[in-house]
């Protein structure tokens, strides 16, 4: 068992912990998280995200891209969230829900259309599950529908909480497709709806308080025409579609929470040497060097399920277990790792000039969002033979 990188992963993560020490860590991050119209990182810097090459990491060599693995997604998106929850965010939803979702479920079209673009960082992607009925509960709350004619779908229905929506070219959406079936798993179907020059789609950003520089979107589809030929699978297959990406997506938060839990050890550290209190640094005292200490045990932690996780993945081997717990583990861990933190920096901790601040508010959102850490736990128990609790 090798727990190390290859030298080729090292590199890769060197090169992007330089970026971002030099590029968003600091005035950039605070810049994206405080100024309420930025809602999605600017051009700029989607160009020197895109000039690093780390878009084509998620895109095979034979349609364009540098053929990177999981482990690179992995390590690319817990750098980027050192600096800022946002900028990993918005880069992941398209590698993520863009890239790694048509490699698992599209056709050879599809891939030839999409992963050349996507490695060139020419079109972006979001997901479109949730709704306002419900969001763990996708089977049941699901209600936006799609009616076929001829090779047009259309789809009416309301989607909400959509990261990035408003900065989209397409929108990986689940849909019904089967008002008959008394199956629901068999009655949904994966779709990339685009975006652009789509009159029947209407999207609205939601202001927050969490990882302020990606958005939350409300979206309502009315009439929204989507090509048959951008149905991703087979038709009613939807749910199962897309559980190869809900895995994938889960690895992706437990790492950029594993960022979060990183920078907040960081700046604790830090603040611990050079503060000093009746006399000494405050590093000394055996009260702040425990709760570092339990900030350093648990970051480790979270990164061994995490890469446990994508090892699963990377190797076809199921991981639904491992990559949930792996999303509870870190965002907890994260969001621990924070409250410590401001504990630590005390008033300069809830300071705008600090960023313990952010990582407190960031962190708390990944304990609930993609899945709520209490639905993961019911999961858990389920696959131990408990009865299902809902």
């Amino acid at each position: 068992m090798d727990f190390g990188f290859t030298e080729e992963q090292q590199m890769l993560r060197d090169n992007i912990r330089k970026f971002v020490n030099k590029e968003i860590k600091g005035s950039y991050a605070q810049d994206l998280d405080e100024d309420p119209e930025k809602m999605f990182i600017d051009e700029a810097m989607w160009k020197k995200i895109k000039d690093l090459g780390v878009f084509a990491m998620a895109v095979p060599e034979e349609y364009g891209g540098a053929g990177g693995t999981i482990m690179d997604d992995v390590i690319i998106n817990e750098e980027f969230a050192r600096g800022s929850a946002a900028v990993a965010m918005s880069f992941g939803a398209t590698t993520g829900f863009g890239a790694r979702t048509i490699l698992f479920s599209g056709n050879e079209e599809q891939k030839r259309y999409f992963l050349p673009k996507i490695a060139e960082a020419e079109i972006r992607f979001a997901l479109a599950v949730t709704e306002p009925g419900g969001g763990t509960d996708i089977l049941g709350a699901l209600k936006t529908f799609a009616r076929r004619e001829g090779d047009t779908f259309f789809v009416n229905g309301q989607k909400v909480f959509i990261t990035n929506a408003h900065q989209a070219d397409y929108l990986l959406t689940l849909v019904k497709t089967d008002k008959e079936t008394a199956q629901r798993a068999k009655a949904l179907t994966l779709f990339l709806i685009p975006v652009r020059d789509n009159p029947g789609i209407t999207i609205r950003p939601l202001k927050k308080f969490t990882i302020k520089g990606a958005s939350a979107c409300e979206i309502f589809f009315d009439e929204a025409r989507v090509p048959a030929s951008h149905m991703l699978g087979e038709l009613h297959n939807g749910w199962y579609e897309l559980l190869k990406t809900l895995n994938h997506e889960r690895i992706i938060v437990a790492a950029l929470t594993n960022g979060i839990g990183q920078a907040a050890l960081e700046d604790m550290v830090a603040y611990a040497k050079s503060r000093e209190a009746f006399g000494r640094p405050i590093g000394q005292y055996q009260a702040i060097q425990h709760k570092i200490a339990d900030t350093i045990m648990e970051l480790e932690f979270a990164k061994l399920i995490t890469c446990k996780a994508v090892w699963l993945l990377e190797a076809g081997r199921p991981c639904h277990l491992e990559a949930a717990m792996a999303k509870l583990v870190s965002s907890e861990m994260a969001f621990k790792a924070a409250t410590r933190g401001l504990d630590i920096l005390a008033g300069y901790g809830v300071t705008l000039e600090y960023d313990m601040q952010r990582y407190f508010r960031d962190s708390r959102q990944c304990t609930f969002s993609p899945i709520s850490n209490e639905m993961v736990r019911n999961f858990i128990a389920e696959q131990y033979g408990l009865p299902r609790s809902y």
